[in-house]
């Protein structure tokens, strides 16, 4: 029941193959660091690939409010037979500034944030960070920002105590109190404007951005910025058979399905691809799986296609359809073999995992998948010859998570979760195998394909 590492069943052919593939990966992740690149990116990948917003055609896509794709591609069967679906998401933990972020303390500018999703606050400090975003200004207008990525960039930090008075205020506290989430503040100037009585290194910076985006303090009432760690993708490990990089949850599967729904000969179902934001706090608000977008571009792909369509007939063709929630899974960690269960757990380099269930204690807020459609799922991948295997989040009591699979599940159709395995998941350096990259993407293209 054990199953090997995938790099024992590749050629050389093979690997090299993997490694060029995961050259791709990297190239996005690099492009990619918020869900409004990561949607701009899925974006122009899809129209270079014969995807149009046109809803009359065979490859159709969408952007909802720049954070959210849906991609459509026709398959030779009635859409009112299912559909296959396929769901990652784009946003990823990360630093959010308030709306009122700016102040001055013992001469230094300074940001606030508020965090993003599950973070471990400790790691956030003492690394270089890049900001991201955008500003929506007064008139109207919209300035983007991506500042600390190129060589000549700034970077920015946030500031940790040193070991020689940490004792009382670090120390002897609990791990995750050691650092406070109103203390995540970024490090954004030092030299004061002449002439200025009063915050003369806060009106300095903000002199910076208005002369450098024309945006001023109240602009920051109506932005979205976001603080995320400066790393490029690297390759990991002196064979280079891992990637490190910041956001491969879940955009590891991301690339994968974006290669998946633009490549091969026409599929035999329609098939869908959900690339969705806001899964790390609860799939809320109007860019998530939970909203009406789905049944909206449903809608007007099936009129496109001279299907006459209804609320009804949208339901019944997703309570016939088929998915698979991609998303990541814990791989065992070296070091802390003990929260996992490994006779239940995934590896780093074993092959795409899937989770029959999802959730914590005891399988509280959990998509758990049939049997049949595990059966399912299984002699596809094996007749397919993909690498896979299976894997719970933790061991039973010691934790848990979840995904997007239970709000697709609630329209009746059968879902599994099946992602990559990750080491460090939701730092700001998180680690995959490259060959479990590339089997994911196998596994999403013969999904579409059954």
């Amino acid at each position: 029941m054990q199953k090997q590492s995938g790099w024992k069943q590749k050629s050389k052919e093979d690997i090299r193959e993997i490694f060029r593939f995961c050259e791709g990966y990297k190239s996005f992740l690099d492009r990619a660091k918020t869900e409004r690149e990561s949607a701009r990116y899925i974006g122009d990948y899809l129209a270079k690939n014969g995807f149009s917003e046109d809803h009359s055609g065979e490859r159709v896509f969408r952007v909802n409010r720049g954070k959210e794709v849906i991609a459509f591609r026709r398959g030779e069967k009635d859409p009112a037979d299912g559909l296959r679906i396929i769901v990652a998401h784009v946003d990823a933990p990360r630093l959010d500034l308030k709306q009122n972020p700016v102040y001055e303390d013992v001469d230094l500018a300074l940001l606030r944030t508020h965090y993003y999703g599950g973070i471990k606050k400790y790691q956030w400090v003492a690394i270089p960070l890049a900001l991201h975003g955008v500003v929506i200004r007064a008139d109207g207008t919209t300035v983007e920002i991506a500042l600390g990525e190129s060589d000549d960039d700034p970077v920015f930090l946030i500031d940790d105590l040193l070991p020689h008075l940490s004792r009382k205020a670090q120390d002897e506290k609990k791990l995750s109190e050691a650092i406070e989430g109103e203390k995540l503040i970024v490090l954004f100037g030092s030299i004061p404007l002449a002439g200025a009585e009063k915050d003369a290194i806060k009106e300095a910076v903000l002199g910076i951005l208005k002369d450098r985006y024309g945006i001023t303090e109240e602009d920051f009432i109506s932005a979205e910025l976001e603080i995320v760690p400066a790393f490029k993708a690297r390759d990991v490990g002196i064979d280079r058979s891992m990637v490190g990089a910041y956001g491969q949850d879940d955009r590891a599967s991301a690339f994968g399905l974006l290669k998946a729904i633009c490549e091969g000969a026409a599929p035999r179902q329609s098939c869908l691809a959900i690339f969705t934001d806001k899964e790390e706090v609860g799939s809320e608000g109007n860019t998530s799986v939970r909203s009406n977008f789905l049944q909206i571009f449903l809608y007007d792909v099936l009129s496109g296609m001279g299907i006459k369509t209804d609320e009804a007939f949208i339901r019944r063709m997703l309570y016939s359809s088929k998915a698979l929630s991609a998303d990541v899974n814990g791989a065992v960690n070296p070091t802390f073999q003990d929260v996992h269960e490994k006779q239940n757990a995934c590896f780093l380099g074993r092959g795409v995992c899937i989770s029959k269930f999802t959730g914590h204690l005891g399988k509280s807020g959990a998509s758990d998948a049939n049997a049949e459609y595990v059966g399912e799922i299984r002699r596809l991948f094996d007749r397919g010859g993909v690498i896979w295997q299976t894997g719970e989040m933790g061991r039973v009591d010691e934790g848990g998570g979840g995904t997007v699979a239970k709000f697709l599940a609630a329209y009746g159709m059968d879902i599994i979760d099946c992602g990559v395995p990750l080491l460090t998941m939701h730092s700001p350096y998180e680690i995959s195998s490259k060959v479990d990259i590339y089997e994911a993407c196998r596994a999403f293209q013969i999904f579409f394909r059954s």
